[in-house]
This record gives structure tokens, sequence and C-alpha cells, in this order.
């Protein structure tokens, strides 16, 4: 699993950031999602190894103007690439009307199947290999945080202690990986559960929006092996922050350590810090030691 961080700034572009935007590539199965769409996405994304016509699911956090501008000039540009797959994209009430509007006015026709759902806390929706929650923050403006849980995926199969049995690698390995009982040529009953190893624990990660400190986060992010979460200003600037509807790092640190997540990765950082990357990243370790500060075409890795 990878992140390719497209944008990390706040608000506006600046030289060094543009707006909000975070592709998540699932590499088991080639399957490709995008978090936020703020202006230019589709520009950051041509600099990356991020395909637009690869992307299958896009969720809006909420509908302030850096977080969704990006988004009419995706859709349009992932359907004249060639894109015919089915997009689904998730987002606060309104997501809807803004996304009509824009391919409406500009006789944008989309050539693919669309279709838009608008969430609220609680929803959640599951596929062969993922199930995703939202749960709802404390911004300005309705805004939202998804959780990304992987399915467990099977345990190992002993291949060592089949070739001691004298089970040769074959068309029985498959079956016994399912679980299945298998007789042999001697008549011996193989049960394949027997082999298998304990289920390997999924990976998951919470994507938050905008949004100052919220106490039901902590629940929601509880241990999940990534957390991204904004750190807009430095904590001198706290009293402002939380005015705003905004968090420091601080505010994000202590988060992902009640959490007890494994990694915290900071975004949506004003353009006041510009060329202090290293400073304000020296202030997120002292709060939690594994923190990383995004910045643009940054890649973080998932083993």
């Amino acid at each position: 699993m990878e992140f390719h961080f497209l944008g990390t700034g706040a608000g506006i572009p600046s030289i060094e950031r543009n707006v909000s935007a975070c592709a998540v590539r699932f590499l088991q199965n080639g399957q490709q999602w995008l978090f936020d769409c703020g202006e230019a996405t589709q520009q950051q994304i041509l600099r990356s190894s991020i395909s637009l016509v690869k992307i299958e699911r896009i969720f809006i956090s909420h509908l302030h103007g850096d977080h969704i501008y990006g988004l009419p000039g995706v859709l349009g540009s992932r359907s004249f690439q060639g894109g015919e797959s089915p997009l689904t994209i998730y987002g606060p009430k309104g997501l809807k009307a803004f996304i009509q509007a824009a391919l409406e006015v500009s006789n944008t026709h989309i050539r693919y199947p669309i279709e838009i759902i608008e969430i609220e806390a609680g929803f959640y929706f599951e596929t062969d290999t993922h199930r995703v929650d939202v749960e709802e923050l404390d911004h300005v403006m309705p805004s939202f945080a998804f959780r990304v849980a992987e399915r467990d995926r099977p345990g190992t199969l002993n291949v060592e202690a089949l070739m001691k049995r004298g089970i040769m690698p074959g068309p029985l390995y498959s079956r016994l990986k399912k679980g299945e009982k298998v007789e042999l040529e001697n008549g011996d009953i193989m049960n394949g559960h027997d082999f298998i190893g304990p289920p390997k624990k999924g990976r998951s990660f919470v994507y938050a929006g905008d949004t100052r400190p919220v106490e039901k986060l902590v629940t929601f992010a509880k241990g999940v092996d990534v957390l991204i979460h904004e750190a807009t200003f430095r904590e001198d600037r706290r009293e402002h922050a939380h005015q705003f509807g905004h968090s420091t790092i601080k505010d994000a640190t202590e988060l992902a350590q009640r959490a007890g997540v494994h990694a915290l990765i900071l975004t949506h950082i004003s353009s006041r810090y510009a060329g202090l990357k290293e400073e304000l990243e020296e202030e997120a370790k002292q709060g939690f030691m594994n923190s990383y500060l995004a910045e643009d075409f940054y890649i973080h890795h998932l083993p």
C-alpha cells in the first residue's frame, strides 16, 4: 500500500505546496483511491505514478475550495483520457449539486458511469477487500474522517510441514490453502486447516479532513497503521487554529499518542511555514516519535 501526497498545503496553493489531495495505491489489486481533490490535482497527478483512469473511488472530506476545486478537471480528464470504468465519489451533502453544476455549465460529458454518494457520520460500505467507515469532525462546516480497514488475510501455508509428510508442491497446495480436506493416493485425509498459520491482520488507515481536536477521533483511529491528519499551525497559534476549525502539530501528535496509531503523517501545512519542514517535523517527533511531515510528492510505503 502506498500513500501519494499530491497536495499538502492549507487554504491556497503556494510554490512549495499545492492544496489538499492524497492518492492511495493498493498494490495487491491495482486499485487507486483519491482523498480530497484541491485545485490543480490533475496536474500534480501528471507528475506522479498515479493514473487518472485507474482511480476508482474519490473521497471528499468537506466542501471548502482547497479540497474540491480540482474535482471537475479530474472528472473531465479521466473521461478524455479514455476512462470507461465506473467511478464512485463520496462526500458531504452538497457535493452532488457542485459536481452536477460544474459539469453542466462547462458542458463536460463524462463517458463512464459515475455515482455520487453523500455521506454522514456512521456511514460505511464494504468491498471484497476493505471496509470504509465515516466519522464527523469539528470544522467550520461539515467535515469527515474516513477509516479504511483491509480484511484479514489467510495465514501462510506451512510448506515445510507438508513436505515432511511427503506432499510436494502442486495442485493439492491450492486446495489445502483454502482449508479444504483432501485425500492422498494412500488414502490419508489431510485437513488444510491443520497446515495454515494464523490469519494476517489487515492493514488500516484514517484520513481526517480539516478539524479542531475532537475526542471521538481517538476511538475512531484506535490502533490504525497510519493516521493522516491536518497540522495547519504550530502550537504558538493554537487559539487561532481552533478559532478557524483547525489543529496544531501538538493537537495531532497528542491524538496519535492517545489512539495508539503506528505512524502519523501531518499535512495541510500553512504557507507561513515555508522552508521549515525539518523544524516542524522535529517538533512533531517530540510529541510522537513516528511522525512524518508530508510534502508534495512524498510517498509513504506501508508494507
